[in-house]
């Protein structure tokens, strides 16, 4: 094994620091000389079926010794991987597909070490802090690990509770990230480089928003402080509870939080002997997601099994959320384009889905769509509405026969995936597998339609508002254009325009009467409108509001009729 590779388990150093750098720009060099050779190269001597050939083998070889990297390395290489796996947008289906179990399991830290940081952290010996502190991690992940302790009596009383659970970050933690995200926007740096990358993705950007994502996880303050904003989100829901922070020993690489292990969302066993149901779970967590998606704006973005307890109390139980140190937040633009999508796909219409779509931006204004609606609408036939069972008994071959069809309109759409958007993704793709491992005849679709028709119906009173701005906008436009073709006709007859095309001059004449008759033409839309909204409080006042339009209208019927 070489020697530059260094080890996880001791503090890292500036040398050991460089020879991870290296390491990571190494396995980057090789990797995209590979794929410059055979996506680029081969192609433009004529060699492109060759090339083609031993794609999905390469591309797979290539997140494999990737994937070998990421767990010797941890630190965020293992995030880095997890990134990826997410990327449907960016990177094939080959190397995603080797990506999706990166799990971030690593080796646990000595106790000293955990010490060191604890006590560096919190200005007192981890005694004195606490009443006991057990030396066995309850989980090790490559940022950090959590120990469970009983606080003394002191900050017992104070925090109204006594046993909890300690979040320390790893020795040297800090230094690893640093290097690996200086590591991280130099390869950003050289695919921007290459004009086959840079024309689908902004490789820089994407190194930034993986950059900002990470630093916030490893600021425990930060998690601390969402915890509490996601609690007060759901204060008074009995469906959702959240452990309280303890902070008079939390800083920002040591978090102190209530000891709230209960059973595990997904171990059926366990639910089944506290008289839980598996499927009434599944249903709930489902609603409670996208409760913080489409409601809050404010989103657990790593829901997976280990982040989430089934509580049992005396009157039922509650779902409780751990770990908020990766949140999503989704700004109202984005909201509401969501929630178009919810709409179009609970009623399975492929040409509103891809609208909806390209509100939220996912698409460049100049993709064109003909085709991927298309093969939406076919999907939604085909497809729609099964559960995942269902799913399951349908011949392989024919989800392959409908994704080989496809694949090529897909790829070829200008798309990426906005950076709010893609810990949504994460987050529905983490439900969705939860709710199909807590009940296998779980279907989405009879989760959704609830959700939707309750969006429908909160839209309804937007699609009112839309329709009024707009409708503002246009009479705004109209009561502004008789003036502007007033001008117009002035500087015609005074001989300031001419025109010798005798089809202009009768254009222009057309302009003339149209100026005349729009005034008429928007009292008469006004009154219209006016009358069919009155009418139904005010028969009367209503009544003669549509009779009073009929002068207008014959005004804008026969104004200029004479000339």
């Amino acid at each position: 094994m070489a020697s530059d590779r260094p080890a996880r388990s001791a503090v890292p150093d500036e040398r050991t620091a460089k020879a991870r750098y290296r390491r990571i720009l190494r396995f980057a060099g090789v990797a995209l000389a590979v794929t410059w050779w055979f996506e680029l190269f081969l192609p433009r001597i004529g060699l492109g079926a060759l090339a083609a050939r031993g794609r999905t083998a390469r591309l797979q070889r290539i997140a494999r010794r990737f994937h070998a990297l990421a767990v010797d390395l941890g630190g965020l290489m293992i995030k880095v991987g997890q990134f990826m796996s997410s990327r449907l947008d960016v990177l094939p289906p080959e190397i995603t597909s080797e990506l999706e179990g990166l799990q971030d399991e690593v080796p646990a830290v000595p106790l000293a070490g955990i010490r060191s940081v604890a006590e560096a952290e919190l200005q007192v010996p981890l005694p004195v802090a606490f009443a006991s502190f057990e030396p066995a991690p309850v989980a090790a992940a490559s940022l950090g690990q959590a120990h469970r302790a009983v606080l003394s009596a002191k900050d017992a009383e104070l925090a109204g509770l006594s046993t909890v659970v300690v979040k320390v970050q790893r020795p040297g933690i800090q230094l690893i990230v640093d290097t690996d995200l200086a590591a991280l926007r130099r390869v950003g740096r050289w695919l921007s480089r290459v004009k086959v990358v840079s024309s689908r993705v902004d490789a820089p950007a994407l190194v930034e928003e993986f950059a900002a994502t990470s630093l916030e996880e490893i600021d425990y303050l930060h998690e601390a402080a969402n915890g509490e904003r996601f609690a007060e989100n759901f204060a008074g829901d009995e469906r959702v509870a959240v452990p309280a922070v303890v902070w008079e020993r939390t800083s920002r690489r040591t978090l102190t939080l209530e000891d709230v292990t209960a059973i595990k969302i997904t171990d059926h066993e366990a639910l089944r002997a506290a008289g839980i149901d598996p499927a009434e779970v599944a249903s709930v967590f489902a609603s409670v997601m996208f409760d913080q998606v489409f409601t809050h704006g404010f989103f657990h973005a790593d829901p997976h099994p280990g982040n989430i307890f089934v509580t049992p109390d005396s009157i039922g139980w509650t779902l409780t959320f751990i770990d908020f140190g990766m949140m999503g937040e989704v700004p109202p633009s984005l909201r509401r384009g969501l929630r178009r999508l919810m709409v179009a796909t609970a009623a399975r219409d492929g040409a509103a889905l891809v609208a909806a779509v390209r509100e939220v931006g996912v698409l460049l204004p100049s993709a064109d769509t003909t085709e991927l609606e298309r093969a939406m609408t076919q999907l939604f036939a085909r497809f729609g509405g099964m559960g995942f069972a269902q799913l399951r008994e349908v011949d392989p071959r024919e989800f392959r026969a409908f994704a080989l069809e496809f694949q090529d309109v897909v790829r070829a759409l200008p798309f990426q995936l906005p950076e709010n958007f893609l810990l949504i993704v994460r987050a529905m793709s983490l439900t969705s597998g939860v709710c199909s491992a807590l009940d296998p005849d779980f279907n989405l679709w009879d989760a959704v339609e609830p959700y939707a028709a309750q969006l429908v119906r909160d839209e309804g009173g937007n699609a009112v508002r839309d329709v009024l701005e707009r409708g503002a906008a246009i009479a705004g436009t109209l009561a502004r254009m008789p003036g502007r073709l007033e001008k117009l006709v002035a500087r015609v007859e005074e001989g300031q325009v001419s025109f010798t095309d005798p089809r202009l001059e009768r254009r222009v004449g057309r302009l003339e009467q149209v100026a005349r008759r729009l005034p008429s033409s928007i009292m008469f839309a006004g009154l219209v409108v006016g009358g069919a909204l009155v009418r139904p409080e005010d028969g009367v006042l209503g009544g003669v509001l549509l009779v009073a339009s009929v002068v207008p209208l014959l005004h804008a019927v026969f104004a200029g009729r004479g000339r």
